[in-house]
C-alpha cells in the first residue's frame, strides 16, 4: 500500500482504517471481494472501472464511498478505477459529513456556494481534487454506462431495482450516521462511519490488486 501521496494526517488516518480490516466480518468480506473482483477483471479487460456510489439523498455514506474509494485505488495503484456517487434525489454535502473527512485529514474547498454546494477535496498536494456535491444518480456528471452500482442504503436499493447503465450492481449497506445528528455525538458517529467506510473500500482495493 502506497500512501505518501497523502497529506500526513491522512496518512494516519488510512493506517487507522486498514488496521481494521482484520476486524470486517466474512459475510461482509464476501460481499467486498465481489467488488473487487469485478475491478480486477475490468483491469484484465484493460476496461475502466467506474463505481457509483448510490444512496437516498446522496448526502454522508454515498459521499463517503466516493472519496475513500477514490483514495483506497490511489493507494493500491488502481489508475483504472473512477468513483462518482449519486442519490435518488439531490440534497447536500451535509456539513456533519464534511466535517468528519476534514477531520480525516482531507484538504476542503467550497468552488459554489449555495443550498447545495460544490466541494473540491484534496487528498494530497499532488493528486487530482474530487469534486463533490449532491446529485441524482443519473446526473450528467456521472456515468451513463459500464459502471458498477454500489448501494449505500437499504432506501436507495429498494427505490432503484434497476439502475440503468450499470454493468454490476453491489449490496453494501450502511448504517446512516444521520441517526446521530441533534444528538450531541454527531462528531463521534460520523467519523466511526467514515472508518468503516475507508476500512472496507481498502479492502476492496486490496482485493482488486491482489495485494496486502
Amino acid at each position: 500500500m502506497h500512501t505518501e501521496l497523502f497529506h500526513p494526517l491522512l496518512r494516519s488516518s488510512i493506517s487507522c482504517a486498514h488496521s481494521l480490516i482484520p476486524s470486517i466480518p466474512q459475510p461482509r468480506r464476501d460481499a467486498l471481494a465481489a467488488l473487487g473482483s469485478w475491478i480486477a477483471q475490468r483491469a484484465d479487460e484493460a476496461a475502466e472501472a467506474p463505481l457509483l456510489f448510490i444512496c437516498t439523498h446522496n448526502s454522508r455514506r454515498s459521499h463517503f464511498g466516493q472519496i475513500w474509494a477514490q483514495v483506497a485505488a490511489w493507494a493500491f495503484e488502481l489508475p483504472h478505477v473512477r468513483t462518482f456517487s449519486g442519490g435518488t434525489e439531490a440534497t447536500a454535502f451535509h456539513a456533519n459529513a464534511v466535517h468528519a473527512i476534514q477531520s480525516a485529514g482531507f484538504g476542503i474547498r467550497i468552488e459554489r456556494e449555495g443550498d447545495n454546494p460544490l466541494y473540491a477535496v484534496q487528498a494530497g498536494p499532488s493528486l487530482p481534487e474530487i469534486l463533490l456535491f449532491s446529485k441524482h444518480f443519473g446526473d450528467a456528471a456521472n456515468p451513463s454506462a459500464d459502471f458498477a452500482a454500489v448501494m449505500t442504503c437499504t432506501d436507495a436499493e429498494e427505490a432503484c431495482p434497476v439502475v440503468p447503465g450499470a454493468a454490476a450492481r453491489f449490496s453494501l449497506p450502511y448504517d446512516d450516521p444521520k441517526q446521530s445528528d441533534g444528538s450531541g455525538r454527531e462528531s463521534k458517529v460520523y467519523a466511526a462511519r467514515s472508518l468503516q467506510v475507508a476500512s472496507e473500500m481498502l479492502y476492496v482495493m486490496q482485493e482488486a490488486g491482489g495485494r496486502t
